[in-house]
């Protein structure tokens, strides 16, 4: 299923193998000259890591474009727990360098009560050098997150981790009508960003639908920062 959603979407099959075949999907660096999107995450039971990926397969998608993945560590409540400086698996942790190297970023987070996670805020909240020399000003940006139920505030969500990014100054890239899954989902999906919904228990995979609007929602921000590049 996943073939027959990339060639719909216009993406040759020799792209889809290379995306396919790739085993370092967290730091794919095909080209130094590439231009790199960074999509930084945080996943807490793996719903929004698959979202993330997903992303990174359509930024991948445009030719001469990068993904990035990286996450953030969890936070806690308990100022003696330390997170490990590697985490025990899938994406590295952000650095500040990772914001100065990107031509473009996708945020995502699960939602906490309509908000994103106190991960992402922290993070969030600890790039005021970014912010001072204007390092993601005029790049594009997106947001994407998932939740346990259905309405469970994957609207607010996004709209939150959109405001840090105005205030750096990036340019909010939505998905559009346009896009005919926005129209026939029955679970995730929103003008906003990409959504999915994982249901209660963690247990509903992503629909094809949510898969459509990921994949979509990379190439559109992949294309915009090829663009952006082009007429400097």
């Amino acid at each position: 299923m996943e073939r027959e959603i990339f060639e719909s979407m216009g993406v040759e099959k020799g792209a889809y193998a290379a995306i396919s075949a790739s085993k370092a999907p967290y730091n794919t660096r095909m080209n130094p000259s590439n231009p790199i999107i960074l999509v930084l995450y945080y996943s807490r039971h793996g719903a929004t890591r698959k979202l993330a990926e997903l992303i990174a397969q359509g930024i991948e998608s445009v030719p001469g474009v990068d993904a990035r993945l990286r996450t953030v560590p969890a936070v806690s409540t308990v100022t003696e727990a330390l997170e490990s400086d590697i985490p025990s698996g899938g994406a590295p942790y952000v650095e500040l360098q990772d914001l100065a190297e990107c031509a473009g970023l996708a945020l995502g987070s699960p939602t906490r009560f309509g908000n994103m996670a106190a991960a992402v805020k922290y993070f969030l909240d600890g790039t005021a050098a970014a912010w001072l020399s204007g390092t993601m000003a005029g790049k594009p940006a997106a947001v994407f997150t998932s939740t346990g139920s259905l309405h469970g505030g994957q609207e607010s969500t996004l709209l939150t981790m959109m405001i840090p990014l105005l205030h750096h100054g990036m340019l909010i890239m939505g998905l559009p009508y346009t896009e005919p899954a926005l129209m026939t989902t029955a679970s995730g999906g929103s003008p906003y960003g990409v959504t999915h919904w994982s249901g209660i228990d963690g247990d509903k995979a992503i629909s094809d639908d949510e898969k459509r609007l990921a994949i979509a929602m990379g190439k559109r921000l992949a294309d915009t920062a090829v663009k952006l590049q082009g007429a400097r």
